[in-house]
Order: structure tokens, then C-alpha cells, then sequence
């Protein structure tokens, strides 16, 4: 018998440490209270979130498209004792939410939310970023690529959420123009394939996420 996709999933999720309970208190709040919790990275990826952060053990983090807050709360466990975190949201109605669980984690002072579009914010903040996560607008991919990767420390990394865009990015997809996000998600990984200023690996794990290294 060959197990379906949602088998492997479950049995990887059962094999897979637990989230904290704050986070799953954030998952049930998202899932009832938001238009689209489907957009929260979950317990699955929150925790490659953190454990790819515990491993870089990064003194500045840069996200791009906070939503609730649960992947920033995951890649803030892996802080170095100096580290801070940024994250970038468009949406100000979640500014209270993401708050309120960034001050029940602890994490107050240490990361900080900019509300406000992410191509304009992202000059602004003067750090040399170790890690970023992009995870905002999928037609901007490569304009938030760019705006950060002179940003990036070499040997950092980069992470770009949604580069399946359910299984869109394939090439043997067939694309309706009006389809500008896979289009766009789909030349976006293209361009990154021969970026000779990176290495890359493209992790099939839920909607597609690219780990890139900086040289």
C-alpha cells in the first residue's frame, strides 16, 4: 500500500516535538477568529522554524508578513541571548493580537512588529540580518529578495514560505494568465535557481518552503 500525502503528514506531525502550549492557545485563536488561519505557518513548520533557528542561533531576524504572529514566536526561540527579531505586517487590525502574544512569551523588547508595507519598511531597518523569513505578498518575491539579500551576513540564510503555491509552481501546471501569483511564484524560484550569489534547497514540506544561503 502506498501512504496518501495526509498519512505522511500525520505520521510526521506524530513524530514531531509539540508546540508550546502558548502557541497552541494562538493556532485556536487564529483558526476562530481570523478570515484565513490556513496563512498560519502551524505546528509542523513552527517547529523546523525553530529548529532551524536553534541551529543558526541568529542575533537578527527579519520576517516579512507576520499574520498572528506564530512563525515570529518560533524563530524567536532560537535567539542568540543578544538576539532581536523584526517582523513586517500590512494589516494593522492584528497589531493588538500579535502584541499581546509577544508580551505573554516574554518577548517584549526583543521583537519588534512594524506595521506598514514591507517594500517601503524594509530600508529602514539598518541590521545585518543572519536569518529572514518571507512569507508576505507572493508577486513581490523577488523585490523582497533583493531589497534584503546585501542585508544578509554571508553564510546567512533565507527562507521563502509558499514556493509550491499548491503544486502551481510546476512546470507542467497549466497557468491561466490571470494567475499572477503562481506566475509569479514560479519565476521567482526559477530566478533563485541560478542566483550565483546563493545556494539553495527546495524543501517539498507543506506549500513549498526554499532555504537559501547567502556566499
Amino acid at each position: 500500500m502506498n501512504p496518501s500525502e495526509s498519512q505522511i503528514q500525520q505520521y510526521a506531525d506524530a513524530h514531531t516535538s509539540p508546540e508550546p502550549a502558548l502557541l497552541g492557545r494562538l493556532v485556536r485563536e487564529t483558526h476562530l477568529q481570523t478570515l484565513m488561519p490556513r496563512m498560519l505557518s502551524g505546528h509542523y513548520q513552527g517547529r523546523l522554524l525553530s529548529m532551524l533557528s536553534h541551529m543558526i542561533r541568529p542575533r537578527r531576524v527579519l520576517e516579512l508578513g507576520t499574520f498572528t504572529g506564530y512563525s515570529a514566536l518560533c524563530m524567536a526561540e532560537g535567539l542568540a541571548p543578544d538576539g532581536e527579531l523584526y517582523t513586517v505586517e500590512q494589516n494593522p487590525e492584528l497589531r493588538r493580537r500579535v502584541e499581546r502574544y509577544v508580551q505573554e512569551a516574554g518577548l517584549a523588547g526583543r521583537v519588534h512588529l512594524h506595521i506598514g508595507d514591507a517594500e517601503q519598511l524594509i530600508p529602514t531597518l539598518e541590521e545585518t540580518w543572519d536569518l529572514v523569513f518571507i512569507d508576505a505578498d507572493k508577486i513581490r518575491n523577488q523585490v523582497y529578495y533583493e531589497l534584503v539579500l546585501p542585508r544578509v551576513r554571508p553564510g546567512g540564510f533565507l527562507l521563502i514560505d509558499n514556493v509550491l503555491w499548491s503544486g502551481k509552481a510546476l512546470p507542467d501546471y497549466p497557468l491561466k494568465a490571470a494567475d499572477k501569483d503562481a506566475h509569479a511564484v514560479r519565476a521567482f524560484n526559477d530566478f533563485v535557481q541560478q542566483d550565483e550569489r546563493v545556494e539553495n534547497v527546495f524543501l517539498a514540506l507543506r506549500d513549498g518552503l526554499l532555504l537559501v544561503r547567502k556566499r
